[in-house]
């Protein structure tokens, strides 16, 4: 008990050492704050939104930033908790919903247009849901929430349909790296931003703003709302089968009303398509495979378990992996809806490479890197095995984490 109080003590005397004016972290969001006011992305826009997991953060930011700001950039700054202690510079009723309206007048209808407007809002997550706030166009995670769907709903108070901005911008303050290889926060959060990413939209990582080859950004808002349900109902139970895939599921529906069952279609089908390079469709080839057991679940990652779609390029970079699931199938959707002919010049292109088929080491090496790309151990001979003559086998052999797969269908990008 002793140690513990030793250690404790000697902690809180180092903490009282980093006063605001060595507290690297707040010197640089003041300098962002200057740079955003002196260069505006949007007309004279000077709105920034602020978010802490922690009402003690707020409150430390509030104190450090509210005069600073008034006196350096006349900017009006307000702060909510979640409780009775919320305060803003300017001269108004500290109201939770107030402020609010105060620091976006125009998405919140307020009715007097004239009067002084809160330019910066800290706030914790209690205002991360439901509030309209888009006339704000800059949006700072000053600490990053563990779980990536409250990030999402942070962002999504300022991108929104209705905005009035033609650029909004998100920054993140991530943990200094020796603290970071510590708690490993910034591998976590991403590892489930990708997850919730591939496994939702298919579109832009928030954290990472990277967008995939497919460029739907400008409807996502639209397809979010249209589809099936609003995110921020979800918490954070995202599935697959909740977000994104209904198209396909429509396409499925209407092709086997009109052409029958696909249960008689054999295993190992295989197409040939055009690639379509200027929509980032390179030569390659896309993969369907089922695991045969169906207990087991690589990292309980993949929502489409048992099946692995997989999009390989011909020298073996993975383009889309397995669990970029509505990426592929988008891919699948422009190179094949809608031609219910074979394309003689990919085809004969096709036949001639592998002498009509009897030749397919390059596509059983493919099929192997694609394997290899989710379960990281392979056995090129039963690889191989699943092109033999007489349709598909399984792969039986000593794979980690999986038991067997089969190759369903296969589609060669040319």
């Amino acid at each position: 008990m002793q140690a513990d109080y030793t250690i404790i003590s000697d902690l809180l005397i180092e903490m009282q050492k980093v006063t605001p004016e060595h507290d690297k972290k707040l010197q640089d969001l003041k300098v962002f704050i200057k740079g955003k006011i002196t260069k505006p992305i949007n007309n004279d826009n000077k709105k920034i939104l602020i978010f802490s997991a922690f009402a003690d953060t707020v409150n430390y930011l509030y104190k450090n930033l509210a005069q600073h700001n008034k006196e350096k950039h006349n900017l009006e700054t307000a702060k909510i908790t979640g409780s009775d202690q919320n305060k803003t510079t300017l001269n108004i009723d500290n109201a939770f919903n107030n402020i609010l309206i105060n620091f976006s007048p125009f998405s919140k209808e307020r009715k007097d247009k004239n009067a002084p407007e809160i330019d910066v809002l800290i706030a914790t997550d209690c205002i991360s849901e439901g509030q309209n706030l888009q006339d704000c166009d800059t949006l700072i995670n000053y600490d990053i929430h563990w779980n990536p769907v409250r990030i999402i709903q942070r962002f999504g108070r300022i991108d929104r349909i209705g905005s009035c901005n033609k650029v909004i911008q998100l920054i993140n303050f991530w943990p200094q790296l020796s603290l970071d290889d510590y708690i490993n926060l910034k591998n976590r959060v991403e590892s489930k931003m990708f997850m919730v990413d591939v496994t939702a939209t298919g579109e832009d990582n928030v954290l990472t703003n990277k967008s995939s080859d497919l460029l739907f950004r400008k409807t996502q808002l639209e397809k979010l709302q249209e589809e099936v349900v609003d995110i921020e109902e979800m918490g954070s139970g995202i599935s697959i089968t909740d977000l994104g895939l209904n198209d396909f599921r429509m396409d499925l529906i209407n092709y086997i009303n009109e052409n029958g069952s696909l249960e008689s279609v054999p295993n190992g089908m295989h197409s040939v398509c055009e690639k379509e390079i200027e929509k980032g469709i390179n030569e390659g080839v896309i993969y369907v495979l089922k695991n045969i057991n169906s207990e087991i679940n690589i990292d309980n990652t993949n929502q489409l378990h048992p099946f692995y779609l997989i999009y390989i390029q011909e020298n073996g970079e993975i383009l889309s992996n397995h669990l970029n699931v509505k990426n592929t199938l988008d891919i699948l959707r422009v190179i094949s809806k809608g031609k219910d002919k074979p394309i003689r010049e990919v085809y004969e292109l096709f036949n001639r490479v592998t002498e009509d088929g009897k030749k397919m080491e390059s596509y059983s090496a493919l099929l192997s890197s694609s394997i290899e790309s989710i379960i990281t151990v392979k056995d090129e001979s039963d690889i191989d095995s699943l092109f033999s003559s007489g349709g598909t086998i399984p792969l039986v052999n000593n794979i980690k984490g999986l038991d067997d797969f089969e190759l369903l269908a296969f589609v060669v990008v040319k």
